[in-house]
């Protein structure tokens, strides 16, 4: 099945601590059901001093599940993800708009 969030899209979070903030899909984790966005669900990482970086604790984005968040359409409201075709192509639209994306 073709992937409706993909790496790159900006999604606005639906439910959780972080509910409304927006961020960019940073990877995606198909198997997990989960991505990584920019910005939300930061978790602190005490990593050790090495020779290429300082050591601390160090902020790290965790993974969302996929079920908590929704696209943004052109309007910067969420919306959900529907699939068409297009001369022959197969591509995602926004359900609120119509727009392809």
């Amino acid at each position: 099945m073709a992937a409706k969030l993909k790496k790159g899209d900006k999604v606005v979070v639906l439910a959780g601590k972080d509910k409304g903030k927006q961020g960019e899909i940073t990877s995606v984790l198909p198997k997990e059901n989960k991505a990584v966005v920019e910005g939300v669900n930061m978790a602190i990482r005490h990593t050790r001093q090495s020779q290429n970086a300082q050591g601390g604790r160090v902020p790290k984005a965790m993974p969302i599940d996929l079920s908590n968040l929704a696209l943004l359409d052109a309007n910067g409201k969420a919306t959900r993800v529907g699939f068409r075709m297009e001369d022959d192509k197969k591509v995602r639209y926004a359900k609120t708009t119509g727009e392809a994306i």
